[in-house]
């Protein structure tokens, strides 16, 4: 029997420049191949990982896969990218300057995971 939520809501406030983005995309996909369902919700400078493009080079830790292979492989394992509209419009950005399948929505979507349930970590 396990006693672990069967979801997980992780906080990303940190960006291109901090290797805890990486940890945080580290931990969501062991949360997945845990059978948990995992949702990230992007801010601050955390939706910055998450722009078309700004991924595609970095590898902050020589031990740790690219950044935008643990993006994809979260992606491609049914992680949700979740994206916090005013930290988005305070950047210029636009929905369609994200990645496919990220959503810009408001905190109310993470508030939902929680009242769901939802383990919470915030990196």
């Amino acid at each position: 029997m396990t006693d672990h939520p069967k979801k997980l809501a992780i906080v990303v406030s940190r960006g291109l420049d901090d290797e805890r983005a990486t940890v945080a995309f580290t931990i969501a996909k062991t949360g997945l191949a845990s059978g948990q369902q995992v949702t990230m919700f992007m801010v601050s400078s955390g939706v910055d990982i998450v722009r078309k493009g700004a991924a595609d080079n970095v590898q902050m830790n020589p031990f740790d896969p690219p950044l935008k292979e643990l993006i994809d492989h979260f992606q491609d394992s049914g992680g949700r990218i979740l994206v916090c509209p005013p930290c988005a419009k305070v950047r210029g950005y636009a929905d369609d300057d994200f990645i496919n399948n990220a959503q810009v929505v408001g905190s109310p979507a993470l508030h939902a995971l929680i009242l769901d349930g939802a383990a919470t970590l915030c990196f």
